[in-house]
């Protein structure tokens, strides 16, 4: 059975202390690839150096976190730019609005979701999308962005049924993470009625580790909780879940 881990930051510092057998542990499990999100330029070297360590396993992204768009956003915005032009990456992201946390800085969020589509599509690459307590925020975002051209996937998708359909509509998949195996999580009471081909799986590890390790740092190893879940919301096996995940996900980054 192979699963693809679309959305994992194996660069941080919670890995440090033993990272390679991290890795490992997520391979025995199944997962033949990991997609790499950005955070901000002072995790650059640790991305580059994963890649180089894992070069057939690891895919990277470039992009500013909506989190980290503080003061000195637009020199980021430049990093991220020169990286598009020095080298390839397999798409735009973690990019979007988080109002969650901090609303000060909306306006510069929104300008720069909307400069990083735009890089996006200029590489034709896809985007990731970091969406927290903003979906109307983003939806207004993307809608006027709308082509053939713009696709992508709602990281960590929380929202609900119709919110599911629209970012479905405007071309993108929905990532689904360790949520889906919360008691309140609410995604596994209308997953059923979505299309199997619009979903990928991801952890986002090592944050919102699924049941029964909720709480805890959370690693790729653990995506088949996440997958076992998702085959229970559509009443399939694992091994068909994996099957149309993992297509999805191939199809979706080009590999």
């Amino acid at each position: 059975m192979e699963l693809i881990d679309t959305h994992t930051h194996l660069y941080v510092e919670a890995f440090d202390s033993d990272r390679e057998e991290m890795v490992e542990r997520a391979k025995a499990a199944g997962v033949k690839h990991f997609f790499i999100p950005a955070i901000d330029s002072t995790y650059t070297e640790r991305m580059y150096a994963l890649e180089k360590r894992y070069p057939n396993e690891v895919h990277l992204m470039a992009g500013v976190h909506p989190c980290h768009i503080k003061d000195n956003f637009k020199e980021e915005l430049n990093k991220v730019e020169m990286q598009l032009q020095q080298r390839s990456f397999c798409a735009v992201g973690e990019i979007g609005i988080d109002l969650y946390w901090d609303k000060t800085y909306l306006k510069e969020q929104q300008e720069a979701f909307t400069r990083q589509i735009e890089w996006a599509k200029q590489y034709s690459l896809p985007i990731v999308i970091h969406c927290r307590e903003a979906f109307d925020e983003v939806f207004e975002i993307l809608e006027a962005y709308r082509s053939e051209t713009l696709y992508g996937i709602f990281h960590c998708f929380t929202g609900n049924l119709d919110q599911a359909k629209r970012a479905i509509d405007l071309s993108f998949k929905l990532g689904i993470g360790g949520v889906v195996t919360f008691k309140k999580g609410r995604i596994d009471q209308f997953l059923h009625e979505l299309p199997l081909e619009a979903l990928v799986l991801e952890t986002d590890a090592p944050y919102l580790a699924p049941v029964p390790y909720r709480g805890k740092r959370n690693e790729s190893s653990y995506l088949p909780l996440i997958l076992n879940k998702v085959a229970q919301c559509y009443g399939r096996t694992d091994l068909e879940i994996a099957s149309m995940t993992t297509k999805n996900a191939r199809q979706l980054f080009n590999i």
